[in-house]
Parts: C-alpha cells; sequence; structure tokens
C-alpha cells in the first residue's frame, strides 16, 4: 500500500514511495469516465431503434453527460481543495458507477437521458481531482512525462470508446457499454484507496451565485443550440423562444463573468489564472480539440452503419488504427513535451488533425473503399498525440500548487464545455444538411430504424460529411492559439 509521509505542510515529501502507482490508478478512472464521453455514438442507430426514438433525442443522451459534467466541474476542483481531493474522487468514482448500472437498465430514452445526467455529475466530481493530485505529487522537473501521460489518456479514451462501443453492442447490445463501467469502477475504487495518497486541504468559500449563473446560462446557451432546429429556431412554449433561450444564456454568461471580476471574496473562476499566458491559450485550444473530437462520432458512426450498411463493430474498428498509432506515441510524446517547445509539437499536432478532417470528408462517399476511410483516421490518431499531451501539460505547469485545484477545474470545464457544445452543434448541422437533402431521418412507427434507399445514399453521406467542417474549422482555431504559447519557464529562452 502506498502510505505517505506528508511534510509540514501536507505535501508529499521526496522520500515517499513512487507516486507513479497512484498515478496509474487515477488514470483508469479517468479513462473510463472519459469513454462515456464518446462511447454512445456509435450505439446512436441501436438506440434509435430499441428504445423508439429520433436522432436528437439519442444525441441528448450524450449532451446531457457532458453537461452534467461540465456545469458543476469548476465547483468540484474547489471543494477537492476544501475537503480532500482523494475523498471527492472516490465519492465520484462511486456515484459514476451506480448511474452506469442504472444507465443500463432504463427502458425509456428519458430515463437513459436522467441517469446520464448522474453520471455525468459522478464524472465532475473525478476530473478536477486527477489533474490537481498529479500536480500536487510530482516534483517539477517530472511533473511534465506524469501530465503528459493523463494527457494522453484523454487522447486515447476519447479515440477508443466508439471502438469499444461498437464491440459491445454488436455481441451483448447497447446496455453493455454502461454495465461495463461496473467492474472497472469497483477495480478503480479499490486501486485508488490503496495507492491514492491524502494530501492537506485548503479552506475556500464557495461561490454558490457563481455557480448558478455559469450552470443556468450553459444549459440555455445549449439547450437552445441543439434544440433550435426542432422548433424551427422558433416558439419552443409559450412566450420561450430558441433565441431568446441562447441570448439570455449569453447574458447569464456575461454577468457570471462580470460578477467573477468583482467578488470580494474567492470566485468560482479566478479571473488571475488567465494573467498566465499559456493557460489561456491551453484552455482555448483544447475546448476546440474536444468540440472537433466530440462532433465526429455522430455523422461519421451513421455514415458508416447507414450508408456503408457496417455493424457497429465493423464501423467501430475503423478507427483501430488511429487509437493505435495515438497510443504507440503517447509515451515518447511526453518526453518530447519535457524537452522541446510546447508549439512546436501542439503546433504539428492541431495542423496534422485539421488536415484529417478535411480529408476524411472528401473520402466519405457511398462508394469509398474501407482503406480510404482509414487513412485520414490514422492520420488523426498521429496529430492527436501531439495535441492531448503537450496542451495539457503547457496549460497548468506555469500555476502556483494553491491553484492546483481552480486550475484543473478551469481546464477541465473548458474542454468539457468544447464537447458540450461539439455534440450540440454537431446536431444542428446533421439536421439543417439532411433537411437540404429532403432527407427525413428516424425511427418509424415500429421503432425500427427505417433502411436507406439507394436513391438517397449519396444526398445522406454528403450530408454527414458536410457537417464535419465543423471539425475542421475549429482546428484552425485551435492552431492558431497553439502557436502563440510562451517559452515554458523550465525551459531556458534559447530552447527552439
Amino acid at each position: 500500500m502506498a502510505h505517505t509521509s506528508p511534510s509540514s505542510s501536507g505535501e508529499p515529501t521526496s522520500t515517499e514511495l513512487n507516486p507513479w502507482p497512484a498515478l496509474f490508478a487515477l488514470c483508469l478512472g479517468f479513462f473510463m469516465i472519459l469513454v462515456d464521453s464518446t462511447i454512445v455514438t456509435v450505439a446512436t442507430p441501436a438506440i434509435v431503434e430499441d428504445l423508439h426514438a429520433d436522432v436528437n433525442s439519442v444525441v441528448w443522451v450524450t449532451s446531457a453527460y457532458l453537461l452534467a459534467y461540465a456545469v458543476p466541474i469548476l465547483i468540484t476542483g474547489r471543494l477537492g481543495d476544501h475537503f480532500g481531493q482523494r475523498g471527492l474522487y472516490l465519492l465520484g468514482l462511486t456515484i459514476f458507477t451506480f448511474a452506469s448500472l442504472w444507465c443500463g437498465f432504463t427502458q425509456s430514452i428519458e430515463m437513459l437521458i436522467l441517469a446520464r445526467v448522474a453520471q455525468g455529475f459522478g464524472a465532475s466530481m473525478m476530473t478536477p481531482q486527477t489533474m490537481a493530485i498529479i500536480t500536487r505529487i510530482f516534483p517539477a522537473e517530472r511533473r511534465g512525462r506524469a501530465m503528459s501521460l493523463w494527457g494522453a489518456t484523454a487522447g486515447v479514451a476519447t479515440l477508443v470508446g466508439p471502438i469499444l462501443g461498437g464491440v459491445l453492442v454488436d455481441s451483448m447490445g447497447w446496455e453493455w457499454i454502461f454495465f461495463i463501467n461496473v467492474p472497472v469502477g469497483v477495480v478503480g475504487f479499490v486501486l485508488a484507496m490503496r495507492l491514492v495518497p491524502h494530501l492537506s486541504t485548503h479552506p475556500h468559500k464557495l461561490d454558490w451565485l457563481g455557480v448558478v449563473l455559469s450552470g443556468t446560462g450553459l444549459f440555455c446557451l445549449v439547450f437552445g443550440i441543439q434544440e433550435g432546429h426542432q422548433y424551427d429556431w422558433g416558439t419552443i412554449a409559450g412566450p420561450i423562444s430558441v433565441w431568446g433561450l441562447i441570448i439570455f444564456g449569453l447574458l447569464l454568461l456575461t454577468v457570471f463573468l462580470v460578477w467573477q471580476s468583482r467578488n470580494p471574496l474567492e470566485p468560482l473562476l479566478p479571473l488571475s489564472l488567465f494573467k498566465d499566458r499559456n493557460f489561456s491559450l491551453a484552455n482555448v485550444a483544447i475546448s476546440t480539440m474536444s468540440l472537433a473530437i466530440t462532433a465526429l462520432g455522430f455523422p461519421f458512426m451513421l455514415y458508416a452503419q447507414l450508408v456503408r450498411g457496417m455493424t457497429p463493430t465493423e464501423a467501430a474498428l475503423l478507427f483501430a488504427p488511429m487509437a493505435l498509432v495515438s497510443t504507440v506515441l503517447a509515451n515518447p510524446v511526453g518526453k518530447w513535451t519535457d524537452r522541446f517547445h510546447p508549439r512546436l509539437l501542439a503546433g504539428f499536432g492541431y495542423a496534422t488533425v485539421a488536415m484529417s478532417f478535411i480529408w476524411q470528408i472528401q473520402v466519405m462517399t457511398p462508394e469509398a473503399e474501407t482503406w480510404q476511410l482509414v487513412l485520414p483516421l490514422a492520420l488523426l490518431g498521429l496529430g492527436s498525440a501531439f495535441v492531448w499531451a503537450p496542451t495539457s501539460t503547457t496549460a497548468n505547469r506555469n500555476l502556483p500548487l494553491h491553484q492546483a485545484g481552480a486550475g484543473a477545474g478551469v481546464y477541465n470545464a473548458t474542454r468539457q464545455v468544447g464537447a458540450v457544445v461539439g455534440s450540440a452543434a454537431i446536431a444542428v448541422l446533421m439536421d439543417d444538411r439532411l433537411g437540404a437533402a429532403g432527407i427525413d431521418f428516424k425511427a418509424n412507427a415500429s421503432g425500427q430504424v427505417a433502411k436507406l434507399p439507394e436513391s438517397i445514399l449519396d444526398p445522406f453521406a454528403n450530408a454527414m460529411a458536410t457537417s464535419m467542417w465543423l471539425c475542421a474549422g475549429v482546428m484552425l482555431i485551435g492552431l492558431v492559439a497553439v502557436l502563440f504559447f510562451e517559452t515554458p519557464k523550465h525551459l531556458s529562452p534559447a530552447t527552439p
């Protein structure tokens, strides 16, 4: 058991046991909750059919999870500082595991969405603690490699989710994409209990007004974006309109930022963190990557299964080379992150990912060969290996230790907001492109997903491909952000 001998300040000392086992225990739980961000995409047709739902409702299965994950994450980062990061991580893992069991047993799309909210809340309690604990248990000279493994875990998990989902949906049913979390959650809990050390706490005054403003604003914004097409961008109910909801959400978020700048106590979002240019730019960049990867799964999986006629497993295995390339490169990129300027590594990554999306859009036709689809996905795996780890490491490297929880909370909130907006925006674009092509895609009265007639295969494929320009476009924004990274403090000014 990894007992620790904390210093008088409560931080681990240089004489305590190797912190790497604790890191691996944390990465197991982190991997599990991130897999659940994308695992539902491959099961979309199966859930549409089994629960008699439409595509937009099934997209909400992912959006609800991401929204419940993103909204509380600022406050859960602070709660970890206040009550102890290890304890909050374990509590979140328990909630996530039980919510996964609930997801698998649901019999309606409404209950599944509700269960996913509970699952997302558990995930929001876990994620900031992993990043904060890593920052505190690793010395500065080894923190780059540790944080790179954490960042690589995020990248690999996001790519592995559809593959694992395809195998489970085909072999045992869509419910098992949730049931599989239960044994993993139990193992993760035992490992964290044994290996993750207790750390000192830092009392904080919790900004509940900030929680209400940010949570309500984000919900109104995302709900308005995702449901706008369903209501023809008009009235939702009574005096509430889609545009009114979006504007109200933006207004609340603006008030939230003003309140954070004037809060005389402890703001939920310490704006002082953004005085560090690398932290600010890393937040912009990671939100674009999270948005693009989350958005990719929906149109690509619908194309692979409904246009190409692939099973969920066959469609998911298209991502295998991408995940393999990203996994193989995780370790060397982690080592390079401590040696080279982050703009070189991350710049290469964002440019490569953008090119992979543009390439993928060109080959998504009914007649495309499988190898034509796999090659740009493999390129995506190459690029993503240079995105997740360097960006995550650069975000928090220069922050003081006492702001570890706050920095981790903000960074992960930004990443999750990107994912939420990605799932909402891609739903709008898919609906719009299908509508423009005159295609009404939903389950029929018996709950079966209508087979696509030969005559609409080409316009359906084109609609899915066109919607993915969103992914390519936002990656260029991320590229611009990382090109302005400053030289980190651990590198000499002469470092390239």
